[in-house]
């Protein structure tokens, strides 16, 4: 008798830890496994920008705030028992918004604000459950406190065990899931875990009941926090969340946005906090910082543009390894900082504010205040202060800075002329000119931290004034960045970082302009509308407007109608202060705002003898205007001999394989030719990648028998739909 009551505390001092990790490990699993797939399930409503992402994640970190309110203040103020009933209650209610689907009749409004539109969408479509999956890691952490299980004292492991089960859903689900499965299955394997949630709930919530001794104990806290340690967490969840956004938005421009690109930067930030909610210490502190110092000037220098407009692999990987080494340092720190058990709720929400805070600098106050992506670089200069020493040995830090600005300011002079009078004027130049007195600066100030950041703040910002702006536009919609620019004798049009259109300057006075880049009269794109088929078109429909370029194949007595999603992009190629073609050739053609695929769905008695796709802005990949199903809609659209062109000039993605295998499935004629361009004889003149479908090869008139075009099949591939489609399957 005596074996069997000592060793029921022992096996209690086995089961509780396995129930509660077990619990918090499927919690936080549904929790991260649901925001790529709500998004995933959204797109095909409100588009593929790279700035969906960053107002999802900012609707995330929102519900995550009220999710660790609605714990703080339950845990403060109710009995377990009651807390209990109260969050199972709330469970129960979520149940009813599964499956997890686009609200009926929700309907984009491209006049109305978008960012708006979108956090009502995900607050409608998921807001309930993702609340309540929210809540789940401060509470069973206090729970576990309260049932007198192994370290209840010090919760936080716990914590560790959240994250984790977080990176494995984040991970499985561009690797395993969206391979596999469609988004049905996935959200169907999804419910069924959210239903099986509530039994392991029950069974932590009777663990923290069932310890009558610890359930008298009073609730109240030890000691009153400061304001500088609660400054202190949300100031270094801040910098992470910020800086995850910033890199995840860059890498969008030019690889796309889609849910691999999204889970990548979040699910390292995640296993910073595994790595670092833990009593293992990983590097010495020395060796830290300074890794930390390195990893912040290599991003400073990707974010203001150094390694180039464009972002290579190396540089990408340089993006992910810095950032994952600043998120680490962050999360460190905030482990150190952490507060006793009592405080640990308030401790959750401070990090969820400081984290919210993150995604509201992006999303929102970033585009107002930016008329460029600059939140980058303005988090990196803010994670400098991480590292100031508050203890400078006899000097105080009003002193410290100001010695810093001044030094920064010598080192920015020593620049500037270095530049002038070497004749060098080119951006790279300037920026290595400063980058060298910069380490010159960083070398003697090695010592001084509050100094060193004073010195390289003000060698930032001189770089700012000493590189030239030639920039004749430069602004930022919802949907990306947006510069137009002059460089010798041409007019160009950059969005995000690709150029999509140019001008020659000369032609601000020509009758018709002439159209350039993968518009240029040797293009696949205007063989088709200047050949014998595209001659005696009627009716013609451009999706994705760019500069207009075009519009100057447009024929007397043809109908063009444009379709656009970015309001700001329509006001770029309308203004004849900086391109012509619209005003010059078709200006009396509409545009509609929006996104193709729903307008054109509304427009049920409309038949393009031409419909042209362009909307791949920046290399993205807007998956939902090139699945099955948006197919089938434009074919619907096309006059029975009409003829669908997709623009699909890409670095990264081979594009005609999809489009091939939906051809093979609906018995299309799917045609594609690679020009390779002649910008030695003609800059104007670059290269592209072109696909045509039609219904017969007759459609196609005299481009059926040019030999430039040649015929594509499918790859025997899945076929993609709205439900399924796999954008690593078709990387180059």
């Amino acid at each position: 008798m005596q074996l069997s009551q000592s060793s029921a505390p022992h096996r209690a001092g086995v089961i509780l830890p396995v129930i509660f990790i077990a619990t918090i490990f499927l919690s936080a699993s549904l929790l991260f496994f649901v925001q790529p797939l709500f998004t995933k399930i959204v797109l095909p409503q409100i588009g593929g920008s790279p700035a969906i992402w960053t107002t999802a994640m900012l609707f995330f970190q929102t519900v995550l705030i009220g999710g660790y309110l609605y714990a703080h203040l339950l845990t403060r103020h109710v009995p377990v028992n009651i807390q209990l009933i109260v969050h199972l209650a709330v469970w129960a209610l979520a149940l009813f918004f599964l499956p997890l689907a686009v609200p009926g009749g929700w309907q984009f409004d491209p006049d109305g604000p978008i960012a708006w539109q979108t956090l009502m969408l995900f607050g409608v479509g998921v807001g309930l459950p993702f609340f309540a999956l929210s809540a789940n890691a401060p509470l069973i952490q206090f729970w576990y406190g309260r049932s007198g299980g192994p370290s209840a004292s010090d919760p936080y492991f716990l914590y560790g065990a959240s994250n984790l089960g977080s990176l494995v859903a984040l991970l499985g689900f561009p690797l395993v899931a969206e391979p596999l499965f469609g988004a049905s299955k996935i959200g169907f394997g999804w419910a069924v875990g959210f239903a099986a949630l509530g039994a392991f709930l029950l069974m932590s919530g009777l663990s923290a009941r069932g310890s009558a001794a610890l359930q008298e104990k009073t609730q109240a806290p030890t000691s009153k926090l400061t304001f500088e340690q609660v400054f202190t967490w949300a100031f270094l969840a801040f910098i992470p969340s910020s800086l995850m956004l910033s890199v995840t938005s860059k890498i969008s421009l030019d690889v796309g946005a889609i849910p691999l690109v999204w889970v990548i930067p979040l699910a390292l930030y995640l296993l910073t906090f595994v790595m670092t909610f833990n009593n293992r210490r990983l590097l010495g502190e020395t060796v830290f910082k300074w890794s930390t110092r390195l990893a912040l000037a290599s991003l400073m220098l990707i974010f203001a543009g150094f390694t180039g407009v464009s972002l290579s692999w190396f540089s990408v990987g340089n993006l992910i390894i810095g950032f994952f080494i600043v998120a680490l340092y962050a999360h460190h720190r905030l482990y150190q900082a952490r507060p006793d058990a009592t405080h640990l709720t308030a401790f959750y929400l401070t990090m969820s504010i400081g984290g919210a805070l993150g995604g509201l600098f992006n999303s929102i106050v970033g585009p107002v205040l930016f008329s460029g992506l600059y939140e980058g670089g303005t988090t990196v200069i803010l994670a400098f202060l991480m590292l100031m020493n508050l203890r400078q040995g006899g000097i105080s830090i009003p002193q410290a800075l100001v010695r810093g600005a001044v030094i920064g300011g010598f080192a920015a002079l020593v620049a500037y002329f270095a530049a002038k009078n070497l004749g060098l004027s080119e951006f790279s130049t300037v920026l290595t000119c400063l980058f060298a007195t910069g380490i010159t600066a960083a070398a003697y100030l090695r010592n001084n931290t509050a100094s060193y950041y004073a010195a390289m703040l003000v060698l930032v910002l001189a770089g700012t004034m000493m590189v030239p702006q030639k920039s004749l536009l430069r602004d930022r919609s919802f949907f990306g960045s947006h510069k137009v620019y002059e460089a010798g004798t041409l007019r160009l049009y950059g969005n995000g970082n690709t150029t999509h259109g140019a001008q020659r300057i000369a032609d601000d006075t020509a009758e018709r302009p002439e159209p350039l880049y993968y518009y240029h009269r040797n293009s696949p794109m205007a063989q088709v509308l200047t050949s014998e088929r595209g001659m005696r078109a009627q009716s013609v429909g451009i999706v994705g407007l760019g500069v207009g370029s075009l519009a100057c194949y447009k024929q007397p007595g043809q109908d063009w109608q444009f379709y656009e999603i970015d309001r700001m992009v329509d006001d770029i190629a309308r203004n004849p202060k900086f391109f012509r073609f619209m005003s010059a050739c078709a200006g009396d053609s509409p545009t509609h705002l929006g996104d193709a695929r729903v307008v054109l769905a509304g427009q049920k008695d409309t038949k393009y003898d031409v419909l042209v796709i362009d909307a791949y802005s920046s290399d993205s990949v807007p998956v939902h205007l090139t699945t099955l199903e948006a197919i089938k809609l434009y074919m619907d659209r096309l006059a029975p001999d009409g003829v669908l062109v997709f623009h699909i000039s890409n670095r990264y993605y081979d594009i005609d394989r999809p489009l091939a295998r939906s051809a093979e499935a609906l018995g299309l004629q799917a045609r594609m030719q690679r020009y390779y361009g002649n910008s030695e004889v003609d800059p104007g003149d670059t290269a592209s990648i072109v696909v045509t479908l039609s219904r017969s090869t007759e459609a196609l008139g005299d481009l059926a028998n040019d030999p430039r075009w040649k015929e594509i099949t499918g790859d025997g591939e899945k076929v993609w739909t709205d439900d399924y489609a796999n954008l690593l399957s078709i990387l180059k």
